[in-house]
């Protein structure tokens, strides 16, 4: 019974690591893959389409450099997004005292923000 326990554990944490080990963009080509499935499920003809180029296109020409210079890339035009609508909520504040226009460009800088979390958070 002991040497199963150990034996289960090993292949967990070994799972794990190939997991681990898969490369980016195999990653990016497996989450396509699971997007048209759920496409397909829901009768999204359109969707699959387009999924299914993006795999063309991702099985094509995708190297992990190129994904990874492609993300930082979108994370620094959303951090200037992100400045961007900081400064414009601080003009509108010194500006006025419209509480509308304040509320507005409070959620766009949340929106702006929680975009870039999630952002930070993927992978690639």
């Amino acid at each position: 019974m002991k040497h199963q326990l150990l034996l289960s554990a090993v292949l967990f944490s070994l799972s794990g690591s190939l997991l681990a080990a898969e490369s980016l963009c195999q990653q990016k080509e497996h989450d396509i893959q699971r997007e048209i499935e759920m496409a397909k499920q829901h009768n999204n003809q359109r969707r699959v389409t387009g999924l299914e180029r993006a795999l063309t296109e991702v099985r094509a020409g995708c190297t992990d450099k190129k994904l990874k210079s492609a993300h930082a890339e979108r994370i620094e035009s959303q951090k200037h997004k992100v400045a961007e609508r900081e400064r414009e909520l601080q003009e509108e504040r010194q500006d006025g005292d419209d509480k509308d226009k304040i509320d507005k460009r409070k959620r766009k800088l949340e929106e702006a923000q929680h975009t870039l979390k999630k952002l930070q958070a993927e992978p690639y």
